[in-house]
């Protein structure tokens, strides 16, 4: 019989601070999380997976913290290994992937339906964004589905966690129309400590002792029964636990005689209903219409919404976030050493990417200082100057389509302006030089001499952009240089404007 116990098996990918890696259970990795770096995996969506999982075990094993008093008692002393293990050996049978009775994350007894006399077995791929050619086939995947062979149960493992966690809805299936995870589509956020312990620490904030107490992880339940998921059951979760351990699909590994899994049955779960329950890792926006909704990753990347992840009296910002921030208050030698941003963006059910980015979290914020609005002050500034390079992109685009008398449509002045690198490239340059502006936001330097910084290098930026394309337009071309001189206003206009507000912070010197 197929045995494979996630708290003694080596499945969870770490990496140690001399940069050995290194993979361990969940015994030993929540046992020895100070004296690890990072979780460490290929995937991102992976590696947040491994984290909500994590923080699950712990909020169940501590049932704790119930309030920031015992959040600050907690990162002061430690996780306490002796309630670690005493859960663990509690519910250790409910961790084997392979149990015939309750196998971890899955449905007991459940099998696809039959299509012609025969079982309708899913490859493994459907658990992986990466090589799940139903949703996101990748440029340089090269796994067919059909033929995908088999993969072991410590990664069969990562990706089933990672699938109930990003599955994104849309199709039916054995059960019921499929829905996607609670959190599929949302940008979610990872302060990142000096040690695994620390980023855990960080993520526990603090939960109503009495929810804690009914808040159970999947694990703790009776399984759920083959007659409830056919139903299409749809429930609120009931705390932080439930939605971190929260079925979105229905599965059943089907392991071969070495463990290995190449197929399983693969399903619909359990779609959640409205609530008002505030996922930690997620920041939010208010919409006019909607409501509070999460922060999504973008096309051009996180960093154009990042003040949306810094704590302000709107409390929209990811709880985890400024739960670190209050943690390190007396501590500031364990400060978040940056703050991992992981998701993915979708087109409805189609996965266009997903994602990881790291950035350092201003270490201002820790003095009490608010610095949403300067940040946001310097996206905006990026943002209004590129809005003067677009435009000059487009005069540029309409005179040479022009050529005379005709008029162009604005889906072929809107196609040439995409095919430009002059844009693309001041975002790239942009966010290279945003990375490095918040490492400036410390306690001690002040936030006019950051924006003079920050504005110097707009200016900078959209020069070299407009120079570059002014380079790239054939000198030969009369209808192309006449274009060229008509555009350049807005572009001409927003390089004064940035000299007088770079003014305003450097006056000029009295002559001697």
């Amino acid at each position: 019989m197929n045995q494979f116990n996630l708290i003694d098996e080596k499945w969870i990918p770490v990496r140690f601070p001399d940069g050995s890696r290194e993979d361990l259970g969940i015994r030993d990795t929540l046992l020895r999380a100070k004296e690890i770096a990072t979780i460490e995996d290929p995937s991102p969506l992976v590696v947040a997976a491994l984290h909500r999982f994590l923080l699950a075990v712990l909020y169940r094993a501590l049932e704790d913290p119930t309030d920031i008093a015992r959040a600050k008692a907690l990162f002061k002393a430690g996780l306490p290994g002796d309630k670690i293990k005493a859960y663990l050996d509690r519910w250790h049978g409910r961790f084997d992937l392979f149990d015939q009775g309750s196998p971890f994350l899955q449905v007991p007894g459940y099998l696809p339906k039959e299509s012609k006399g025969e079982k309708t077995w899913k490859s493994w791929t459907v658990l992986a964004a990466e090589h799940n050619a139903d949703n996101a086939k990748v440029l340089f995947d090269h796994i067919e589905v059909g033929d995908s062979g088999a993969i072991s149960p410590q990664a069969a493992a990562r990706w089933l966690l990672a699938s109930q966690t990003f599955a994104l809805g849309g199709g039916n299936s054995d059960f019921q129309y499929t829905k996607s995870a609670p959190s599929a589509t949302a940008a979610m956020a990872i302060p990142i400590g000096m040690n695994l312990e620390d980023t855990l620490l960080f993520g526990l904030s603090p939960q109503n002792r009495e929810i804690m107490r009914t808040d159970l992880a999947i694990w703790e339940k009776s399984p759920d029964t083959m007659d409830s998921l056919k139903s299409g059951p749809e429930r609120i979760p009931t705390g932080l636990v439930d939605l971190y351990t929260w079925r979105t699909r229905s599965v059943r590994l089907d392991p071969d005689s070495n463990s290995r899994v190449s197929r399983l049955a693969f399903a619909s779960g359990v779609g959640r209903g409205p609530s008002e329950q505030v996922d930690p890792m997620l920041g939010y926006r208010i919409d006019e219409d909607k409501g509070k909704l999460p922060i999504q990753f973008r096309e051009l990347g996180i960093w154009r919404d990042f003040d949306s992840l810094l704590p302000d009296q709107s409390h929209l910002a990811p709880q985890v976030i400024e739960h670190a921030i209050a943690l390190t208050r007396t501590s500031p030698d364990r400060f978040p050493q940056a703050v991992m941003i992981l998701g993915q963006l979708n087109d409805k059910a189609k996965i266009v990417f997903w994602r990881m980015e790291r950035f350092a979290l201003p270490k201002a914020l820790s003095g009490n200082k608010s610095i949403r609005a300067a940040i946001r002050q310097l996206l905006d500034d990026a943002n209004d100057a590129q809005g003067s390079l677009y435009s000059a992109c487009c005069s540029f685009a309409r005179d040479l389509l022009s050529r005379g008398d005709r008029k162009p449509a604005g889906k072929d002045i809107k196609g040439f302006v995409g095919q430009m690198p002059v844009n693309p490239w001041y975002w790239s340059s942009m966010e290279s030089r945003f990375h490095e502006i918040l490492r400036e936001y410390t306690l001690e330097r002040d936030s006019e001499d950051i924006r003079c910084q920050w504005l110097k290098s707009v200016r900078n930026t959209l020069r070299a952009a407009w120079d570059q394309h002014r380079a790239s337009v054939s000198m030969g071309d009369a209808w192309a240089i006449r274009a060229l001189a008509k555009a350049e206003g807005p572009v001409c206009r927003k390089l004064k404007y940035l000299d007088e507000e770079i003014q305003k912070y450097e006056p000029q010197k009295e002559d001697t």
